[in-house]
C-alpha cells in the first residue's frame, strides 16, 4: 500500500519492509505456529478452523499456501496484492456457519480478522525477543504500521486494530482476559496436530522413518509452543506448564537466531526449508541438497533393516481408504461440503484463478455434491458417513464429476488450444510431466485428462498426480 508523506510517497513494502524480510526468515515459522494457536482461542476462528479447514489432515499444503499468499499479498507490484486479497477474501466469503452452541461464524468477520494480524504482529515480536534480537522502540512502531497496513489491505481499513502501538498492548491483553475461550481448536492443535502431522512430502515415501522422528519432534513442537505463549492465556484455556519447556523453549530460539545471524541467508530462507520439504520444488544446487540426499539414503538404510509391510495395489484402493485419503479433506470422518470446497480452494489457490473462472470451479463442486447426497446422504442429515460410501461407491453419480474435470481443464489450458502442455500441466501438479498418460509426445488431450480424473476421483484408480494434489 503506499503511504503519502509531506515530501514523498512511500510504500510500507517495499524493498526495506520488515514484515517482508520476516516471512521469508524460516525461524518466523515459529512466530507462525505461536499465532495460530492463539488465533484458534478465538471463538470464531476456531469453530471456522474445525468445520472448515484442513490445517490437520493436510498440514503441509496450507503451510505452503499461506506462504505463498503473503508473499503475494507483500510483493511489489500493486496488481499481484490486489488480485490476492480479492482471491483471499473470496475464499473466505465461502466460509461461515453455526456453533455447537448456535452462535453464528464468518470467516470475514473484522474482529476475528483483526485478530489474526494482532497475533502475528505480537508473536512475530516475541520471536525476536526469545530469538535475542529485541525490537527497540522506533522498529516495532515501524513493523506496526506495516501489519495494520496489511490489515488495509484485507479489510479496506485498518480501523479494528488500535491505530498507535501504545494502545495496542491494552487491547491485545484485553482480547486475552475476556474474548478468548478455550476452544476445541486449541486442542487439537497442540495435542492432535503436533502429534499425528503427517509426513512432508520428503518423506512420504519412507513412513518409517518419519514416524520415529515425529515420536519425539511432536511433543517437543509442543512444549516450546506452550511455553512461548503468555501466561495469562495458559491459564485461561488451562495449558500446562511443563517441567524444562521453558529451558528447552528458550534454547530452541536462541539457537534460531544464531542461526539466522551466522549462517548464510540462504541456508535461513524460507523458500530453502520449502524446497527441503518438497522434492517437487527442490533445487538441486541448493545449500540442502546433501541433507535430501542423506534423508533418502537413511530412508533406504531403515528399510532394510525393518520388516516390510504389506503393499497396497498402486492400481485401486479400497472404497474405505479413499474416502479417507482423498474425500475426507477436514478429517472428521465425514463427506460434507466442507471437504469439497476444499477441494475447489486448493485448485483455485494453485491456479491462481480468477473470480470467474473461480466461481464456475466451485458451482461444478456444488452440483457433485448435490449427486452426492442425493445417492449417498441415507440419513438426511446433510453429510456421508464413511459406511454409506464404502456400501454404494460403485453406483456413484458421474455427471458432476465430467463437470468439474471439464471446468478444471478449462483452466488448465492456459493458451485454450484444448491440450495441456507441460508446463501447464507442472503448474496444477507441480509434478513432473507423465507423458505415458497421454499416448502423445507434448500434450494431454481433454478426454484424456477427463478420464484420468474421473477414474481418481471414484476411487477406481491411483494418480500420483492427483495423489499430490488432493490426498
Amino acid at each position: 500500500m503506499i503511504q503519502t508523506t509531506a515530501d514523498k510517497t512511500v510504500d510500507v513494502f517495499g524493498p526495506d519492509s520488515m514484515l517482508r524480510r520476516f516471512v521469508n526468515d524460516a525461524r518466523w515459522g515459529f512466530a507462525v505456529a505461536r499465532a495460530t494457536v492463539l488465533e484458534a482461542a478465538h471463538p470464531q476462528i476456531g469453530t471456522a478452523l474445525i468445520e472448515n479447514s484442513t490445517f490437520v489432515t493436510h498440514p503441509w499444503r496450507r503451510l505452503r499456501n499461506t506462504l505463498v499468499s503473503t508473499q503475494r499479498i507483500l510483493d511489489t507490484d500493486h496488481r499481484v496484492r490486489n488480485r490476492e486479497t480479492a482471491r483471499l477474501n473470496r475464499l473466505h466469503a465461502r466460509i461461515s456457519g453455526t456453533d455447537s452452541q448456535g452462535r453464528h461464524y464468518n470467516a470475514m468477520d473484522a474482529e476475528a480478522r483483526a485478530w489474526v494480524i494482532a497475533t502475528l504482529f505480537e508473536s512475530t515480536v516475541t520471536m525476536c525477543r526469545l530469538s535475542g534480537q529485541s525490537l527497540d522502540r522506533p522498529a516495532l512502531e515501524r513493523l506496526y504500521a506495516e501489519f495494520r497496513t496489511f490489515l488495509a489491505l484485507l479489510e479496506g481499513n485498518s480501523d479494528r486494530l488500535p491505530p498507535t502501538l501504545r494502545e495496542f498492548w491494552p487491547y491485545y491483553d484485553d482480547v486475552i482476559e475476556h474474548r478468548l475461550e478455550n476452544t476445541e481448536a486449541v486442542h487439537v492443535i497442540l495435542y492432535r496436530l503436533f502429534a499425528n502431522v503427517p509426513a512432508p512430502p520428503l518423506l512420504r515415501n519412507h513412513p518409517a522413518v518419519w514416524a520415529a522422528g515425529r515420536a519425539v519432534a511432536g511433543p517437543v513442537a509442543a512444549a516450546i509452543t506452550i511455553a512461548s505463549l503468555p501466561e495469562p492465556f495458559c491459564r485461561r484455556v488451562a495449558l500446562p506448564d511443563l517441567p524444562g519447556a521453558r529451558a528447552l523453549m528458550h534454547g530452541a530460539y536462541l539457537t534460531a537466531g544464531l542461526a539466522t545471524r551466522l549462517l548464510p541467508s540462504s541456508w535461513v530462507h524460507v523458500s530453502t526449508f520449502v524446497s527441503l520439504l518438497d522434492p517437487d520444488h527442490a533445487d538441486d544446487s541448493g545449500p540442502w541438497q546433501t541433507v535430501r540426499r542423506k534423508a533418502g539414503q537413511a530412508a533406504a538404510m531403515l528399510r532394510l533393516m525393518t520388516p516390510a509391510p504389506d503393499k497396497v495395489s498402486q492400481a485401486t484402493r479400497s472404497a474405505d481408504q479413499f474416502f479417507a485419503e482423498v474425500l475426507d479433506q477436514t478429517g472428521d470422518g465425514y463427506l460434507a461440503w466442507p471437504d469439497l470446497a476444499a477441494m475447489a480452494r486448493e485448485i483455485a489457490t494453485r491456479l491462481d484463478l480468477d473470480e470467474q473462472d473461480e466461481e464456475r470451479l466451485y458451482t461444478a463442486y456444488a452440483a457433485w455434491w448435490r449427486e452426492l447426497q442425493t445417492h449417498l446422504d441415507t440419513g438426511g442429515d446433510g453429510r456421508v458417513t464413511r459406511q454409506e460410501y464404502a456400501a454404494s461407491a460403485v453406483s456413484l453419480p458421474s455427471l458432476g464429476l465430467v463437470k468439474i474435470a471439464d471446468v478444471l481443464f478449462d483452466v488448465t489450458d492456459l493458451d485454450d488450444d484444448q491440450a495441456i502442455d507441460v508446463q501447464e500441466y507442472q503448474r496444477l501438479f507441480r509434478t513432473a510431466f507423465h507423458r505415458d498418460l497421454t499416448g502423445r509426445a507434448d500434450s494431454y488431450s481433454r478426454s484424456a485428462f477427463v478420464r484420468e480424473f474421473l477414474s481418481f476421483m471414484s476411487g477406481q484408480q491411483h494418480s500420483t498426480a492427483y495423489n499430490t494434489l488432493l490426498s
